[in-house]
This record gives structure tokens, sequence and C-alpha cells, in this order.
């Protein structure tokens, strides 16, 4: 994650290159909104750059960064992870705590309001969450849920989340994730997705900012929502103007010419390391979550289960071939400079029940590649070479690098003429239709995590109804995952999560080969720049 802040500012407004082909999503009804007029900055206004992109606006079709980015600044969350913390407290709740062994009771202050003026009150917490499960989107995150039973609403300031198993750990950080927004049930629909722009004209909003100018992946104007209440100190600018720009080149070069304030998301390593030397930056560095990691679709990937030669043996000797050719050290150094580091299991270095499985499993036993290693594999299990192996990357949503990346590890499979690649693109609003419609046999992705747990690396890919909707099923590894959720001993949960990463990474639904860490470039006159602990970067301290 790169955020870059430039101390230059320029009066007039300077319209971004707008997205290439953005294509709304189904529900989005175009996603246009607020007439798409530029507005013009202000004194204290911010001007945020970036090329990430939208799915949409409404909380129960979207689990991706960019539009957690917008998310998180206009929708309320009961809790949140406090500032340089990974401590789940109260956000727009008064309290929050377990009442029993599988009630969650969270208690609101009372006179909340939305932007419009709607009173916020324990129905519109109770509606947010079951239509998440409702409407089961599969670009969504309610598959989170799974632990919820029911709601309960004694009164307009009670919620009592009644869960399914007793000692879940991690339910308070789900809350802090993609299903915890708090919409307005005047303006949801209660079983559809709700339009971008009927969002916007509703002024459905209660975190710290409302939109009031919205253009579908081309501009977005935050105004300080004076009704916010919450654990955010309430925005100390006049606004936040979010553009957004196609290519990388052109963001670096609006930060260089002092026409963008921030640069969020993404700029490559190279335009990072090249505007560190710039006197006006400073370059802080932090943790990071960020993985990246190629997905098997068990239905279409060679030899998959819908295809005319299907064959289980073969398709997992397909994914234990790509294991053993991925060159991690070659993608980190080549690609990013070192910026990312190899990855050789599932969940990431720095939380608890880390390994390095896939370390010893593949490849030459050590972390290298091994071409006899994977060529023997094909061979035990009568795999004929080449195998033809169609594979999808995003060209705009993961960074400027992503065809760089791609390319290379088409490189690395070709190298030993055991696979026939057939590498292609596509932007990220198709690509995030296509990949759940299994139009893809094997693609790309990253994983940005919403909460800050080990957690948040398996309950989305590896449970039988997971957010990957890759056809992977393995009732043990789901169980464990079920289980390591609601075991409160640390050591116990340790293990268990280290046992489910084995099983894992025996079965290949994915191939994790690379971890990102935090960087953020500020300049001196902006102040307040915060990416909280859930790596989510909150506009409202910005100020000059």
């Amino acid at each position: 994650m790169t955020t870059v802040h430039n101390g230059v500012r320029r009066r007039a407004w300077i319209t971004a290159v707008p997205a290439v082909a953005a294509i709304a999503l189904a529900g989005c009804a175009g996603g246009q909104g607020g007439g798409g007029e530029e507005p013009a900055a202000g004194e204290n206004q911010i001007l945020v750059g970036t090329t990430d992109k939208v799915t949409t606006l409404d909380p129960a079709g979207s689990y991706d960064n960019g539009s957690l980015a917008v998310q998180t600044q206009v929708f309320p969350y009961l809790v949140n992870t406090a500032p340089g913390s990974t401590e789940v407290v109260p956000d727009l709740a008064e309290s929050a705590e377990f009442t029993s062994p599988t009630q969650y009771t969270v208690t609101l202050p009372e006179g909340l309001e939305f932007a419009n003026g709607n009173p916020l009150t324990s129905s519109d917490v109770k509606f947010s969450f079951e239509r998440q499960i409702a409407i089961a989107d599969p670009n969504g995150a309610s598959s989170l849920l799974y632990n919820l039973e029911s709601i309960d609403t004694p009164d307009e300031t009670t919620v009592v989340f009644n869960l399914k198993t007793e000692n879940d750990q991690v339910f308070p950080y789900i809350l802090t994730s993609f299903p915890g927004a708090i919409v307005d049930e005047d303006v949801f629909a209660a079983d559809a997705l709700t339009p971008d722009e009927d969002i916007v004209e509703a002024e459905a909003f209660a975190g710290p900012y409302s939109i009031t100018s919205y253009t579908f992946n081309e501009i977005i104007e935050f105004t300080p929502n004076e009704a916010y209440q919450g654990l955010i100190d309430a925005p100390a600018n006049d606004g936040v103007i979010l553009n957004y720009y196609a290519e990388s080149s052109n963001l670096k070069l609006a930060v260089q010419q002092g026409d963008v304030d921030v640069a969020y998301r993404s700029l490559s390593p190279a335009d990072v390391a090249d505007l560190s030397g710039d006197d006006a930056l400073t370059v802080h560095e932090g943790p990071g979550g960020e993985i990246r990691y190629i997905v098997f679709n068990f239905h279409t990937q060679p030899y998959g289960s819908e295809t005319e030669d299907a064959d289980e043996a073969k398709a997992l000797a397909v994914r234990q071939a790509v294991a053993s050719l991925i060159d991690r050290d070659e993608l980190s150094e080549q690609v990013y400079n070192g910026t990312y580091t190899p990855l050789y299991s599932y969940v990431p270095e720095g939380f608890i029940g880390a390994t390095e499985v896939l370390k010893d499993l593949y490849g030459d036993g050590d972390g290298g590649p091994d071409a006899a290693s994977a060529e023997q594999i094909l061979s035990d299990a009568g795999v004929e070479t080449p195998v033809a192996l169609s594979l999808q990357y995003s060209p705009d949503h993961y960074g400027p690098n992503s065809g760089d990346e791609y390319a290379l590890i088409e490189k690395q499979l070709e190298a030993d003429g055991l696979f026939d690649v057939s590498l292609n693109s596509t932007e990220w609003t198709q690509y995030s239709e296509d990949r759940v419609a299994d139009v893809y046999p094997a693609y790309q992705l990253g994983w940005f995590p919403d909460y800050s747990d080990a957690d948040n690396y398996l309950t989305p890919f590896f449970l039988t109804e997971n957010f990957l909707v890759n056809h992977y099923e393995n009732p043990e590894v789901n169980d464990l995952i079920l289980q390591q959720a609601v075991t409160p001993d640390e050591g116990e949960r340790t293990a268990l999560i280290e046992q489910i990463q084995a099983m894992v990474a025996e079965d290949l639904s994915t191939v994790p080969y690379l971890q990102g860490a935090q960087t953020l470039v500020s300049a001196s006159d902006i102040e307040g720049v915060l990416l909280d602990a859930s790596f989510k970067l909150r506009f409202a301290p910005l100020t000059r």
C-alpha cells in the first residue's frame, strides 16, 4: 500500500484522465451520480489521486480495497480498530461486548442520524446485516457472517447479535470490515444492491464524510458530515476530492506537478523510489498484510471437474507443478525491487500461526523453483506436456507492475516446456464479474486484509462457501477454520491455524507468492495522515 502526499498546492482543479473502459457492475445502473461536474477546490480541501477502482458504493456488493477506501469514509461501523492498535473498540457504538458466550451486545448513543436527517437506530443495524446475508452477492463479503444466527433489537439503541457457536474470537474483527458498514434502511433495498446514484442522491451516509458529487471511477467529492459521531476525529479539512487516474504514470506526474496532494494506490516501486528523493516528501514505512496469489477454478482449470477430460489427480498435479515453478525471489527483485517479499504460505508473516509450509513441499524444497520436480509430478499423474493453461490478470487493480509480474510468471511456467500459457488481461470492473462466473481457469488476485487477524487469510478463501467462489471444498478444512475461530486458548488456536495451512498447502486451491509492506509518502504541510491497524486510509484527520 503506497500513499504519497505533496506539499505544493495548485488552486485550479485538474481533471484526472478518465478510467479506461470502466464497466459498472449489475446494480450500479451506470454508476453515475452528482451530475459529473468538476468541483472547485477550496482553501483546505485535500486533493487525492488513485488508480484504484470502485466496484459499488453498496457495502453488500463489494469486497475490494478500492470500494473500501470510499466506504470507510462515508459509512459508520459499530466497532473499529483504534489507530496504532489492533484492539477492537467502540466506534459508532457507545459500548460493545460479549454478554454471554453466544451473544455480542452493542449499545448505540441516542440521537444518531444519517446525513439526510433520518434517525439511525438499532433497526438500521439489524437491516444492514440481514440484507448482507439475503443478497449474498458473489462480490460481497457476506460469507464472513457465517457464525451469525440472528439479531435482536429490544429497543432503539440496543443490538444483540446471536451467534451459532460460543467464544467467537473473530466476530468483533468482522464487524470492523466490509459487512460491518451500517446503512440507511429507508434508502437501501433489502434484497438487492442499491445503485450508487441513489445512495448519493439520498445522502445515506453517517461516517465522517458525505458524498456531494459522484462520477463513477472518475471523481468523488467528500464533504465533512456534521452529524458524524464515532471513533475517528472529525475531519480537520473542508473536504476531500478523490480523482481517479487510468495510469500510474499520470498519477505520478500529478504528484510532481502539485496537482494532487495525496496519491493513494498505486504507484510503482520505481516511482516511489523516485519520489522519495524529493526533499518536499517524506517516506514512511510500516508493516503490511497485502499478499499476491494465483487462484485455480476447480471447475475450469486443466482437468477441472467440468472439463471434458476431468481428472482430480491430474488437476492437482497441474497446481503442484505451478507451485514448483514459481520463482518468488525473481518476482520480488525483478518486478518489485524487493518491496514485496517471497511468501510461502497462506497467513503472512506478522500474524499468529504464520508458517512457510509451501517452502518445503514444492520446488527445490528450500523455496526455489525446480523444473525437474514439476516434470516428475506431471509425469507421475499421467499429464501430457506442455499443459495448456489460460492465465488471467488485472492490469489496473493491483498496480502498474501487474503486467510485468504476470509476464514473468508466464516465462517461468513456460521456460522448461511444461506449460503453454495463454496470458490475458481484463480491466477490474469486468474482471470482478468474470472471476466469479467461472470465466477464468486460473487468475491473479491480491488481498488487502480488512481486519487484523490470521482468520482473515483463511475464512474468505477456504470455507466451503467462500469469497473466491472457485469451487474448492474440503470439509475437514472447513470445520477446522470454524474451530479456530472459537478457540480462546492462543496456543491451541495457533496450532489449528498451522494445521489448516498445511492441509490447504496439500490441496493448493491457491498459490501465494508475494507479501507486501505499506509505504506512505507525505509532504511536510499535510498533517494527520492515518493508516489504521486494518490497513485502511482515513481521510478524516487530513489537513494542511
